[in-house]
């Protein structure tokens, strides 16, 4: 009897590292999700111009993929835990540059996009070959679990804390500030790096096989393009969702109301999913959070009220966690089978992130070119009803992987 109930108890594989990495993950939920969702705005208020935004979420992905493949020859040499400070470096240093660019920001949209995109590069590959070794199969859903509803509680606290800050002070006074603290909670993050254990490899950097992996391995293909959709949905959705909010309510505080609506109802799905989703179950639970992610996309671009924006934060706050939790474990266990997966996951997790980027970076070109051209008033919902099934398609390569190989872990 005792062995059979251990056996539905999460694996703990290194405890300390994993609950550092969760800290980190944390604050980097708090800052980013803080200040991230006012940037759009800060730099919408000065421009007005929708391609500005979209040049400078651009530059962020196409930025991004380079960063992980230089951070990944890097953590083929060096201690991993170094690789993720230079992130985060980067990510202050981010802030700190839209403090003295001011109200020139929005003129700058290539400097700041290249210096978020290398921050978000180097620190992405770094917390996800951490997640990989610090984690098992039977202990991944658990770490995204909690790691969602980490990045939920930020999506609450920070956000909406934002937004009243912002309301209340002059509006460069109050982003200073938001700024200032995220700057603050990145240093603190940088801090808690330096307790990781150090983690060093010396195997040679092998781009290439990894590529020609898609060939041979029916699941690793098709987990790629999956991500490929789940890029093509966020590339557009990441930036324009904040902007419509703050047009329909010209309030910097009713968008941090938004966000809280959101991050709570995504707070407790994480919390649910990472208690009830079991291995067998992974694709019914990708297949319905993809399902409610087009519900969503159907509810906001035909509201009329900010309560129904806010019904869209409802629905997509509980999707997310339905399709993320299953979808990155799903991830992270084709990899692990995967060919030499041990000296090679970081070529597998950069390749995985180039697909996401890839997908990213065609939605937000298909959005420069649909807006220059067409009236963005008519044109913006044709492109959400499209590109906003993104994760819905990635369900259709999801079903093709052969989910029994990754439920027999022992």
């Amino acid at each position: 009897m005792g062995k059979i109930k251990n056996k539905n108890k999460p694996v703990m594989p290194n405890l300390k590292d994993l609950k550092l990495l969760l800290t980190i993950g944390g604050l980097y939920a708090l800052a980013t999700l803080s200040s991230n969702t006012f940037v759009n705005i800060f730099l919408w208020k000065q421009s007005g111009e929708y391609i500005d935004i979209a040049i400078y979420n651009l530059f962020i992905y196409i930025l991004q993929p380079i960063a992980f493949v230089i951070a990944g020859k890097f953590a083929k040499k060096v201690d991993r835990t170094l690789i993720i400070r230079i992130g985060i470096s980067f990510l202050s240093v981010f802030y700190v540059t839209v403090l003295i660019a001011g109200d020139k920001a929005s003129q700058f949209p290539y400097l700041l996009g290249s210096i978020l995109g290398i921050g978000y590069g180097f620190y992405w590959l770094a917390f996800n070959v951490l997640t990989f070794e610090v984690t098992e199969p039977e202990s991944r859903v658990y770490f995204n679990g909690i790691l969602g509803t980490l990045q939920s509680f930020g999506g609450m606290v920070g956000p909406f804390f934002a937004g009243y800050i912002i309301s209340k002070l002059d509006n460069f006074q109050g982003y200073s500030i938001i700024f200032f603290i995220s700057f603050f909670l990145f240093l603190v993050a940088i801090i808690y790096s330096f307790f990781l254990s150090k983690r060093k490899a010396t195997d040679k950097f092998l781009f290439s096989k990894v590529v020609y992996e898609r060939k041979k391995n029916h699941d690793w293909r098709n987990i790629l393009y999956a991500h490929l959709f789940q890029g093509l949905r966020e590339g557009l959705f990441i930036f324009i969702i904040a902007i419509w909010v703050y047009i329909a309510t010209n309030s910097e505080f009713a968008l941090g109301a938004f966000n809280l609506t959101f991050s709570l109802c995504s707070f407790i799905g994480y919390y649910i999913v990472s208690k009830i989703i079991k291995v067998e179950n992974r694709k019914k639970a990708i297949f319905l959070g993809g399902l409610l992610l087009y519900t969503g996309v159907l509810i906001f671009v035909f509201q009329t009220s900010y309560w129904m924006l806010l019904a869209y934060g409802v629905v997509i706050g509980f999707a997310y966690p339905l399709f993320n939790v299953p979808f990155i474990s799903l991830t992270y266990d084709i990899i692990g089978k995967a060919t030499d997966a041990k000296n090679l996951r970081i070529e597998y997790i950069i390749i995985r992130e180039w697909f996401i980027n890839i997908g990213r970076v065609t939605a937000i070109l298909i959005f420069i070119i649909a807006v220059s051209r067409i009236d963005p008033v008519k044109i913006i919902p044709i492109l959400l009803l499209t590109i906003g099934g993104g994760n819905l398609l990635a369900y259709y390569f999801v079903r093709k992987t052969n989910l029994l190989i990754y439920s027999s872990h022992k």
